[in-house]
């Protein structure tokens, strides 16, 4: 537990996400008090949410978290600010409504450094004491990556001359959804990089900003990469939901990873347009990653005997990574889903072409992400312009 506490610390204080300003700035929709006149639980935040919360005795408060609609996959997520009017020793217990916990809490001082915080599980409840003082705190199943961080990082994203930025389009609730691009005079061919599809997938997140960042520097490997593809980078799919802090859907109550054959949502449809647009251009879509997480790493890929173009090309990129990062276990999952709706079949039935959904673990350490997305990044460029047949094992 030590190490871990200090893992979190050293992250969020020396490769700090910049919008920790902004984490309390973006006020929630729904915004909730739980208080006892000393001591105020709020959600007045964006992604903030506790559902329910009540006072059961002196200084004890019972939070039930409750999904936005049912079925839905099991990822509860929880966000709340604390604060009292002088120190105060609380306890908070949280149960789910029909499911159990998944993400350990973490704390953080107004967004900043992000720390777990100490708790224990007693059956399917989570129990945490805490010391509540003027100083508010939050406590959250993830780190706060909220709609303003993407603006935030998009605006620095952006700054290269190589890189511009565009509304691509609008949510269900009418929130932007953005891109970024990086186009190249000499080619036609792209490679498209999704996130967010579900919100409370923040070591997804966490490691899309250092795998686009690799992919958009300015290393001799980057430019030679940024000669020959062009790059397409969606990175909030979701924007409602991230807001709403959601556990999986968007505004409407549906999975939008499970929407990439359908197109019922704006969210999808919009993207596809777009990409059919490309096509139409003369544009060729020829590789696709969508980032989340899961409660491990891995990456789900399609069949080689697929018939997608350069079969091996997923297995000779991802094989390179597990040579070069021997601590790390590269676990490859292939699968066909024709009917799911997931946008890895979707850019493999469409376009002909592989597709991956990048998974990171709930709780791999945070260092470890960022050094995987720039291993995995590097690797993906030097197996993509290398001379090795694809179409071979």
């Amino acid at each position: 537990m030590k190490n871990l506490l200090l893992t979190y610390s050293l992250l969020f204080s020396s490769v700090l996400l910049t919008s920790c300003a902004s984490t309390l700035v973006e006020q929630s929709d729904n915004a909730q008090t739980c208080s006892s006149g000393i001591v105020q639980i709020t959600t007045d935040f964006s992604t903030a949410r506790m559902d329910e919360c009540s006072l059961v005795a002196k200084n004890e408060y019972l939070i039930t978290l409750v999904p936005e609609n049912t079925p839905i996959n099991s990822s509860p997520w929880y966000a709340f600010k604390i604060q009292a009017d002088q120190p105060t020793d609380i306890t908070i217990t949280m149960k789910v409504r029909g499911d159990e916990h998944r993400y350990p809490p973490k704390v953080s001082v107004n967004g900043g450094a992000w720390q777990l915080q100490k708790h224990k599980i007693k059956g399917k409840r989570l129990i945490m004491n805490i010391s509540a003082s003027p100083e508010p705190i939050i406590i959250a199943a993830q780190e706060v990556i909220n709609n303003q961080y993407y603006v935030d990082w998009i605006n620095k994203i952006s700054a290269s001359p190589q890189v511009s930025q565009n509304i691509l389009g609008q949510s269900v609730q009418g929130r932007p959804i953005y891109k970024i691009e990086s186009r190249s005079k000499s080619s036609n061919e792209w490679v498209v990089i999704l996130g967010r599809q579900h919100p409370p997938e923040i070591t997804g997140a966490l490691a899309l900003f250092p795998f686009v960042e690799t992919l958009l520097s300015n290393s001799e490997l980057s430019k030679s990469y940024l000669s020959k593809y062009n790059i397409l980078v969606i990175p909030n799919i979701n924007p409602d939901g991230v807001h709403a802090g959601n556990w999986r859907h968007n505004a409407n109550g549906l999975d939008l990873n499970r929407d990439w054959n359908k197109f019922s949502q704006i969210e999808t449809k919009q993207i596809n347009q777009y990409l059919e647009k490309l096509t139409e251009q003369g544009q060729e879509i020829k590789f696709a990653i969508d980032f989340h997480s899961t409660r491990h790493d891995v990456f789900y890929s399609m069949p080689v005997d697929y018939g997608v173009e350069k079969p091996y090309l997923v297995q000779h990129w991802l094989e390179a990574l597990d040579r070069q990062m021997p601590n790390f276990n590269v676990e490859i999952k292939p699968g066909n889903n024709p009917d799911l709706g997931v946008s890895k079949q979707y850019f493999a039935d469409k376009f002909g072409v592989h597709a991956i959904t990048y998974e990171m673990g709930d709780n791999t350490d945070r260092h470890d992400i960022i050094r995987i997305a720039h291993k995995a990044a590097n690797t993906l460029m030097t197996t993509m312009l290398s001379n090795t047949d694809h179409n071979k094992e």
